[in-house]
């Protein structure tokens, strides 16, 4: 058994082992993350560079975010199987690998492949990311997750802000590049910081059947959901629902040996936790395709202006992330993520006014301010309370069963948004400059999202605990330690 990480006297401080393995963590997420996005800027750019069409050349970045979803299932078996480090460097060291290989690509057919390799490495390692922090946070992982989830959160803003530096200097080879440096000293940091937990396995058969529906599933949902606007699109996404579907009917009765244990989803604190990081997940990525619609297409802004027009909401997300874990220790999670999620509606509930009535610079900056503080209020402590409700042994699994969920909150709130409002325009013929009734039902459709997000969160549990078997199992240990002294 590794050793525990020394408790400081001093109540509320933490050992300088978690913040270690916070680093590690963090380092890992952020990457991932960064990659996720940093392609993005630089798709014409290798159009012309690789001789290939912009149809092609998007699956650099979608085959990278299927192969994410891809892999996502095997999480918490090969975390069983071979233990968080072990996987840990394996999955570092692929993605590095694979962005030097990204880098070396000879044809756009060969940096697709490259980019799914290193989708797939990249896949794991953000829930591997949570599930460490989980395991060596504690009681304090809302405290933790809000400083880590400020640094993850700076992936996806700085990934189009680096990409368009490297473009503007060097080859855009060097996107790949410059992954190198970084992953090597993620990897020496992993092997120096992470506790080894292979003594902690516990080998369990592959559930092959679940893995061939659950797999396949995600990704034709994620696929269809971004291509519902044709009718391969259409009978993809009803291909996903039914593979999905059967997973769940099939799944129930195999226990702790499916490939997910759908019994946690029966403790009322888990469940809890996962429907509102689904709907919180969700409503982020829904307002991320509705608010610069918008502002494009009804106010006429540029792309460029609405990416500056749209700063105060990452503002205010990082204004509240750092307080994450004061708030919660002194309000209790349920209080914290409730009054987050109706500071978000106060936040959404002026895009009436605006879609009404025309743009105010002033009113839109302050309640994307105030939106953003309150989404970020929501995500740590509701990750925090669904961890704290399993077991030690249950949180490989409990990882990947919230990853999936969260992934899955994205594409399917956005569809009903997108839907809904393309709905709309088309029956209200509205022109292009128009700012009238559709993009305000649309708004209050989200609205309606973020009040039953405030109700979902009304279920959470008030305080952190800890499940009975880790406390007899903590004491176990510190009664074999006092009498080996």
């Amino acid at each position: 058994m590794p050793p525990l990480p020394e408790i400081s006297s001093e109540p509320g401080k933490l050992p300088s082992s978690v913040w270690k393995i916070v680093s590690v963590a963090v380092l890992g997420s952020f990457l991932s993350q960064l990659d996720a996005t940093v392609v993005n800027v630089s798709l014409s750019s290798l159009a012309a560079e690789l001789h290939s069409s912009l149809t092609v050349v998007q699956w650099v970045t979608s085959g990278y975010l299927l192969a994410l979803a891809l892999m996502l299932p095997l999480n918490g078996w090969l975390v069983d199987r071979i233990g968080a480090k072990s996987l840990y460097l394996w999955c570092f060291s692929t993605f590095t690998l694979s962005s030097v290989l990204c880098g070396m690509a000879w044809s756009i057919h060969t940096l697709i492949a490259f980019r799914v390799l290193q989708g797939m490495s990249g896949g794991l390692l953000a829930p591997m990311a949570q599930m460490m922090l989980a395991r060596a946070a504690g009681r304090h992982m809302a405290r933790v997750m809000g400083y880590a989830a400020l640094s993850v959160m700076l992936g996806p803003i700085l990934g189009p802000v680096i990409a368009g530096a490297i473009l503007q200097h060097a080859s855009w080879r060097w996107l790949f590049f410059v992954n190198l440096p970084v992953g090597i000293v993620a990897v020496l940091l992993a092997a120096l910081f992470l506790p080894d937990d292979r003594g902690d396995t516990k080998p369990r058969n592959l559930d092959l059947s679940g893995l061939v529906l659950l797999s396949p599933g995600l990704v034709l949902f994620l696929y269809g959901s971004d291509h519902l606007n044709e009718r391969s699109g259409i009978a993809t996404l009803i291909l996903a629902v039914v593979l999905l579907g059967v997973f769940l009917k099939t799944a129930g009765p195999k226990g702790d040996a499916a490939l997910l244990d759908l019994r946690l989803f029966k403790g009322k604190a888990f469940s809890a936790s996962v429907t509102t990081q689904f709907l919180s997940n969700g409503i982020t990525f829904a307002s991320q395709m509705l608010i610069p619609f918008y502002l494009i297409r009804a106010c006429g802004r540029s792309p460029s202006a609405t990416g500056w027009l749209l700063a105060p909401l990452g503002l205010g997300m990082a204004c509240s992330y750092p307080w994450m874990g004061a708030l919660t220790q002194r309000f209790g999670i349920r209080r914290v993520s409730a009054g987050g999620a109706l500071l978000a509606l106060c936040g959404t509930l002026p895009f009436l006014y605006l879609a009404e009535h025309g743009l105010v610079l002033m009113v839109l900056a302050a309640t994307l301010f105030v939106r953003g503080m309150g989404m970020g209020a929501i995500g740590v402590p509701s990750i925090s309370a669904a961890y704290a409700s399993v077991s030690k042994r249950d949180l490989p699994m409990a990882t990947t069963s919230l990853n999936i969920v969260q992934r899955l909150g994205g594409p399917t709130l956005t569809t009903a948004c997108a839907t809904f409002l393309a709905w709309r325009l088309r029956s209200e013929h509205i022109a292009s400059h128009a700012s009238t009734g559709a993009f305000a039902e649309a708004f209050l459709l989200l609205c309606g999202l973020h009040v039953l997000l405030f109700i979902a969160a009304l279920r959470l549990p008030m305080e952190i605990g800890r499940p009975a078997e880790d406390l007899l199992e903590e004491r176990s240990a510190e009664v074999l330690e006092a009498m080996s002294e």
